[in-house]
């Protein structure tokens, strides 16, 4: 395991901690890190435009006038598509654009992402100690540490002091233990964690790690699970996630139950 510096805010070293190499030592996955976050930001779309057609437009249930005899041009509703506050004739519907990404693969795609910042030095381990929440104090935390450029800190929920601190910079994004994703990692240069949130792949009731839907108070773990071979690369099949189990039952005289 690599071990890696655990600094306070002043940017002075007060121990070491190691990196697990099941999380920041993999060879990542361009593909499934791919893979994942176009799925990520296709959820992100609305999809909310919808025009209404002439079957569901209110009004127009009566025809205007009767079919021959009056010298105008034949007409079975006003909610019709050339009658002004009509229907719509093939116009917009909403829809949904999320995909369906197995969570191996966002395991997967959060390992590889954390693992190519691991392997640029690009990870940090900060007990911040702030007692009171201090803008200021956290932009000069930042240049004692060395960090340029857009920062990821990963923080827990009681650590409202900080939370409070950073909010205002706009550099710095601010992330929950359990909503780490390989999105917010890849969009970061540099990845903040303290010792409490360290992602680790074996589960600890003292340091709640990072997840991706467990429960909130439930430790959670960056699962360890082997990596995705190269017949399933990159792929999304039903056929490897459901199990289908038949049960057959036969009487005493052998006939089927």
């Amino acid at each position: 395991m690599a071990a890696v510096d655990v600094r306070d805010a002043t940017g002075a070293t007060s121990g070491s901690v190691e990196l697990d190499d099941a999380i920041f030592g993999i060879e990542p996955n361009v593909a499934v890190m791919h893979q994942v976050v176009t799925a990520q930001l296709a959820a992100r779309r609305a999809g909310g435009q919808h025009t209404l057609t002439r079957a569901e437009v209110a009004g127009g249930g009566a025809k205007p006038w009767r079919q021959k005899g009056t010298g105008r041009a034949r007409q079975g509703s006003i909610r019709s598509p050339q009658w002004r506050g009509g229907g719509v004739a093939l116009g917009p519907k909403s829809r949904r654009y999320a995909q369906r990404t197995p969570k191996k693969m966002v395991r997967l795609a959060l390992r590889s992402a954390l693992s190519d910042r691991a392997g640029d030095g690009r990870v940090l381990v900060v007990d911040w100690g702030f007692d009171a929440p201090k803008t200021a104090a956290a932009a000069a935390a930042l240049a004692a540490l060395g960090v340029t450029g857009r920062a990821l800190v990963v923080l827990d929920a009681e650590d409202e002091a900080v939370w409070k601190s950073f909010r205002n910079l706009g550099h710095v994004h601010l992330c929950d233990v359990r909503e780490l994703n390989a999105y917010d990692v890849l969009c970061a240069d540099w990845v903040i964690f303290t010792q409490a949130t360290l992602p680790s792949s074996t589960p600890s009731p003292t340091a709640p790690v990072a997840g991706d839907d467990d429960a909130v108070g439930t430790p959670v773990t960056v699962g360890a699970d082997e990596e995705v071979g190269a017949e399933d690369e990159g792929l999304i099949g039903d056929e490897d996630l459901i199990e289908e189990t038949t049960v057959a039952t036969e009487d005493e005289e052998g006939e089927p139950a």
